[in-house]
């Protein structure tokens, strides 16, 4: 109960409009008794990040291409991420502007967040021989892609020359995996 109190009211005033008081009177418990499951705010605020993950990672594998070149896959999931961004805005935006060390980060979170990524690792991993390799390009594409959902969000995309943000992820795929390509042929 607590949690889906918590999302509705991430939706409705993001994450700024969290509070354990709002959350408790929601669901007509006292603070005091919402402490006895979590054991703060980042506890709750966590929480309910590990369901954002979750509903993210699902929402991604049922659009995700199997059996196509990896430019395809790669294009597809980055064109779903963005979409997730644009459906549920304030959820995706408190995955970034609560910010939880990675050394502090419990591990069944860590777990979360390597699904969402395991899923652009497969769809890199044609591309690649080494795992670690695969690992660290799959992060740093993801970032150029969120890159563009934050501009996206923020109304921002005429700071980049361009509206279209479609196009713009495809360049940015488009170009990021022929780079690699052509780092991988040099390496043969």
């Amino acid at each position: 109960m607590a949690l889906d109190a918590a999302e509705a009211i991430v939706t409705r005033e993001g994450y700024p409009g969290l509070s354990t008081r709002k959350v408790a009177a929601a669901i007509r418990y006292t603070v005091g008794t919402l402490y006895l499951v979590f054991e703060n705010l980042d506890d709750l605020t966590l929480q309910v990040n590990g369901r954002t993950l979750d509903a993210l990672f699902d929402w991604l594998r049922a659009r995700q291409k199997t059996g196509v070149a990896p430019e395809q896959a790669v294009l597809a999931l980055a064109n779903a991420y963005v979409a997730y961004a644009e459906a549920e805005t304030p959820r995706w935006s408190m995955l970034f502007e609560y910010a939880v060390q990675e050394n502090e980060q419990p591990e069944w979170y860590q777990h979360k967040l390597g699904r969402v990524f395991g899923l652009v690792e497969a769809a890199l991993a044609p591309l690649s021989h080494d795992a670690a390799e695969t690992q660290r390009t799959a992060r740093v594409l993801w970032a150029g892609v969120h890159g563009i959902c934050l501009l996206k969000i923020r109304q921002r995309l005429n700071l980049a020359g361009n509206q279209d943000v479609e196009a713009m992820t495809c360049m940015l795929v488009d170009n990021f995996l022929r780079g690699l390509r052509r780092n991988e042929d040099t390496r043969e």
